[in-house]
């Protein structure tokens, strides 16, 4: 059974965060160790576009999740935490958050992309110029980079899209290059 048969069966064919029956969308819950079901959530576009988009976010539509939060599924937990502890100046997800409890577990992950932290603790990662790098932008290499533990060279000028983030070095990034996923030093590369 795929993935986003799975998942319209556990949402009932909802938005797991709002609750829409429209545009849904399987949503990945990053970082994640094997995919699958157990770190997806089913999602519409409006909330895809707000959790990737900080700048689009709407506070009112995240009213939502006040119900979402007390899901039994995980990764619905760790998205509705993460949107939460982003809107929290606001006042009442404030509030939701000191009633919302995860296990250990569950909060390392809902913490590993740095949402929640205050702001001079975030991991801050430049490319080349000083540009902020994002989850999910888009960078190209400025020079030939041999990849460690393989004969690959990575070119210069080859795009990697969608890249990661690592939240813990402001050095590193991830990205596929020639299909094969690599660490890539942020100072080799360039914001598209």
């Amino acid at each position: 059974m795929s993935i986003e048969r799975e998942l319209n069966k556990r949402s009932g064919s909802k938005c797991e965060l709002c609750g829409a029956t429209e545009n849904l969308k399987v949503y990945q819950v990053l970082p994640t160790k094997k995919g699958g079901i157990d770190e997806s959530i089913l999602a519409c576009s409006t909330c895809i576009d707000q959790i990737e988009n900080p700048d689009n976010v709407d506070l009112n539509h995240w009213r939502c999740l006040n119900d979402s939060m007390w899901s039994e599924h995980i990764p619905v937990q760790v998205v509705a935490w993460r949107m939460l502890s982003r809107l929290r100046s606001a006042g009442w997800p404030q509030e939701l958050l000191d009633q919302m409890y995860l296990d250990e577990d569950t909060l390392a992950w809902a913490q590993a992309t740095g949402e929640g932290e205050d702001d001079e603790n975030k991991v801050i990662h430049r490319d080349s110029n000083g540009v902020i790098l994002e989850h999910g932008d888009s960078v190209v290499l400025i020079k030939d980079l041999k990849v460690k533990g393989s004969s690959m060279v990575a070119k210069q000028g080859t795009a990697v899209r969608n890249i990661r983030l690592d939240h813990e070095n402001a050095e590193y990034i991830e990205g596929k290059v020639d299909g094969q996923q690599i660490v890539i030093i942020t100072q080799y590369v360039k914001k598209i």
